[in-house]
């Protein structure tokens, strides 16, 4: 199904509902007055103009709130929540700004036409989506439509799967592509009739050219060795990942199922935030980030010329750094060694590196260094709070020891992170693999609140001088 066509559906009758909405609640609350209106009587104009305003102020709300975001596992109790919460905030907003234009002036009137309102935009827009979400869903449980799946093993639990999904008397949207084989041959059943589509090392190759949409991990006992290296390879990409739930995952209540219909799996997380904290973050990020580049400028001209003066090398270091989705770009510090720092290759900083020039100690320790990086956020490369952006030469390494360090790139890199403000720098390798369990820890946590708690730290961080 194009999930693009159908999110164009969603809209186009959220819109032509908001339309309605809005003419209709204008003629039966009288507005606008007569007095109001040149040349006096002509409604049309009145309506046209704010009915498309409207509407698109609608449309711009149901988006951030994520209504277009299309998923064949749309829950259409969910979509009824959010839809009584999107639509009650966007009424007050209107209502609100209503009272400001002065076109509501009857006090007594007050509560009644903002329950109008709000009555008026959710059943108009509401009643639409919600027959066009059963439709998709029905489509779905009678193996119309549904999600391309790869099963992640070869053996009795990946038959199993096979067998489950297969039977199904209601679908519940998986649509079985094919399998890979984990750690090489396969014991499967005689009526095993999905196609190989290669081994361990072809997941993200297979999952491009064939268009997967959900992996299921179905490894055995032997085979767990490469779930992690498995799950941070798919970090990289947007498929949900789920696994079949031991016993302790059910008694610890991990299980997640929200589908009546459909084998039960664990789902292990492949997304951060909402759609709408996504948003909001990043609206921050750049309003911040100005915001900051702009008071800070008397700072900025006096580091750069103490660090211009101090050897004549260059203000700026410029080094690649790994970013969201594994993406190479270049971040921007302010110089805080000496010019011929890394002749030697790339070396980890320490608190006592004899590099660190003098007004770099003094900049590292108040943060100072890193003000350049909001022209990285700016640019989209980073963000004010997420995991500190590494080098590929370390990448490498902490991989090796810890496979799930790849799951950091479903992020932008960030100025200041969790690990950051309750590690500090990292020395050497060990420390980097420590830190990354704060870093985790911020993913499996990561909401608007937590941003600013560290944020927060962070400032405390650098009025104090503890930055090292």
């Amino acid at each position: 199904m194009n999930k693009t066509r159908l999110a164009l559906i969603y809209l186009f009758f959220d819109l032509a509902g908001s339309v309605a909405a809005w003419i209709l609640f204008c003629n039966l609350t009288g507005i606008p007055p007569d007095n109001d209106i040149q040349p006096q009587g002509d409604h049309f104009s009145f309506y046209l103009k704010s009915s498309a305003v409207v509407s698109l102020s609608w449309a711009l709300l149901f988006f951030f709130t994520g209504f277009y975001s299309v998923s064949l596992k749309r829950s259409r109790l969910q979509e009824l929540f959010y839809s009584i919460t999107a639509t009650l905030i966007g009424a007050l907003l209107l209502f609100i700004l209503l009272l400001i234009k002065r076109y509501l002036t009857d006090n007594s009137t007050f509560l009644r036409s903002l329950v109008l309102l709000f009555s008026l935009q959710f059943i108009l827009t509401y009643i639409p989506r919600i027959i066009i979400t059963t439709f998709t869903a029905r489509r779905v449980h009678r193996g119309l439509v549904g999600y391309k799946t790869l099963i992640l093993g070869s053996k009795k639990k990946a038959f199993e799967i096979y067998r489950r999904i297969r039977e199904e008397e209601i679908p519940g949207g998986n649509i079985l592509t094919g399998y890979i084989i984990i750690n090489g041959g396969s014991n499967q059943k005689p009526d095993w009739d999905l196609e190989c589509l290669g081994g361990v090392n072809d997941v993200l190759k297979v999952i491009n050219e064939h268009g997967i949409e959900e992996v299921i991990l179905a490894v055995e006992d032997d085979e767990f060795g490469k779930v992690l290296e498995i799950i941070g390879e798919l970090q990289f990409t947007d498929v949900t990942i789920k696994a079949i739930p031991s016993l302790k995952d059910f008694l610890t209540g991990r299980v997640e199922h929200t589908s009546i219909y459909g084998t039960p799996l664990l789902e292990i997380p492949n997304k951060t935030m909402t759609p709408t904290q996504a948003i909001i973050k990043q609206i921050i990020d750049y309003s911040v980030s100005v915001i900051l580049l702009i008071l800070l400028i008397p700072c900025i001209i006096v580091l750069s010329i103490a660090i211009k003066l101090y050897d004549g090398g260059p203000v700026l270091y410029r080094q690649e750094r790994i970013g969201r989705n594994g993406r190479t770009f270049t971040i921007l510090k302010f110089r805080s060694m000496r010019k011929d720092a890394e002749t030697n290759g790339p070396m980890l900083s320490g608190k006592d590196d004899p590099r660190i020039t003098p007004i770099g100690r003094f900049m590292r320790k108040h943060r100072l260094d890193e003000i350049p990086n909001l022209v990285n956020v700016l640019k989209g490369d980073m963000s004010l709070v997420g995991p500190r952006p590494e080098r590929q030469f370390y990448i490498d390494q902490i991989v090796k020891r810890a496979p799930h360090f790849r799951r950091l790139f479903k992020v932008k890199p960030g100025i200041t992170s969790w690990g950051q403000v309750k590690y500090g720098y990292a020395s050497d390798i060990d420390q980097m693999v420590e830190r990354l369990e704060y870093d985790l820890i911020y993913l499996e946590n990561m909401n608007l609140l937590v941003d600013l708690k560290i944020i927060i730290y962070t400032v405390m961080i650098i009025l104090k001088g503890k930055g090292m």
